[in-house]
């Protein structure tokens, strides 16, 4: 912490010690009903702090972050709080959630995902390398059967599970090429069939 830090800290130390004083001066008469009333208060107070500190996790979880699907073919996500696009698509029936990443060249599942999929961990061949920004992983490829995103269905999707640890499973270019038209606009991804 800095000086002016310690200084605020100090100054909002000695506000509360005489705010604290003052209330139980003027209260000594019925000292356990303002003591109730104190204690109340500190808990409103520890809540408030608590929803500051934790607001990006609860707006995370309040705003919208699933596509809308529109009648003219298209999906519209909002960006997130972590300033990327995410949606949820049924792979082989199992939700998934991915990160759209136009930087990555294929889908690639988390180990965790490609398992919920149905692919089982024994039979996945780890033959394949993909450089990432944290090195070279190894790659098992996978076909998925189904992949429904909204009210679009996609068969025989290509796709490869990393060996490595990933925050969440990766729409790639491999299959955001299956649009017709990929757009950016206000804090939004419309994609176009």
């Amino acid at each position: 912490m800095t000086s002016q830090d310690w200084a605020s800290l100090g100054y909002l130390v000695l506000l509360a010690a005489v705010l604290a004083g003052w209330f139980v001066a003027q209260a000594r008469a019925n000292l356990s009903r303002t003591l109730q009333h104190a204690a109340v208060w500190g808990l409103i107070f520890l809540g408030v702090i608590a929803v500051v500190g934790l607001w990006g996790d609860i707006r995370r979880n309040v705003l919208p972050a699933q596509a809308v699907v529109t009648d003219a073919g298209q999906i519209v996500l909002p960006r997130g709080a972590d300033g990327h696009f995410h949606l949820t698509a049924e792979v082989n029936g199992a939700a998934i959630a991915f990160i759209v990443d136009t930087g990555a060249t294929e889908v690639v599942l988390t180990r965790a995902d490609a398992a919920r999929a149905g692919f089982n961990a024994s039979d996945l061949v780890f033959l394949g390398r993909a450089r990432t920004a944290n090195g070279e992983v190894r790659t098992a490829p996978v076909m998925i059967d189904q992949m429904v995103l909204g009210g679009i269905t996609d068969r025989r999707v290509r796709a490869f599970v990393n060996e490595g640890e990933m925050l969440g499973s990766l729409l790639g270019m491999s299959y955001l090429a299956r649009f017709t038209r990929i757009e950016i606009a206000n804090n939004q991804l419309v994609l176009t069939r």
